[in-house]
């Protein structure tokens, strides 16, 4: 199974994440922002997969997605976006941010495993 960061700063969808994923055996850690998303991606390694917010305080998903999107250490991590936001201006913005999922909420469990198993099986 993945090693999954969720950055987001609702305590209450990174503890639903956290419950969704681990019962399909996934290890999750957990960021409140992108500051501290950086962070942890710093201190964890084999991190897998970054789920993430886009509107957060002290740093947005994007700007974190893209920092993590242009290092060259973190090139094998797969970025998803869990969302709100759903318009296709900001889906291409998350593309140039190296989103590789766009997962509007409130998501659906099913179809946020099957994304994560087609992005592992890459």
């Amino acid at each position: 199974m993945a090693k999954i960061l969720v950055v987001d700063d609702s305590e209450a969808i990174r503890t639903q994440l956290r419950k969704d994923l681990e019962t399909k055996g996934h290890y999750i850690l957990e960021a409140v922002d992108g500051v501290d998303g950086l962070k942890k991606l710093a201190e964890n390694d084999s991190i897998q997969i970054i789920i993430s917010d886009v509107n957060m305080p002290n740093m947005n998903g994007f700007e974190m997605c893209t920092k993590v999107h242009n290092d060259q250490k973190y090139q094998n991590i797969k970025i998803f976006m869990l969302t709100t936001e759903a318009s296709a201006l900001m889906k291409l913005k998350g593309a140039d941010a190296g989103v590789r999922a766009w997962i509007v909420k409130p998501y659906v469990v099913e179809k946020l495993l099957i994304a994560i198993d087609k992005v592992l099986q890459k």
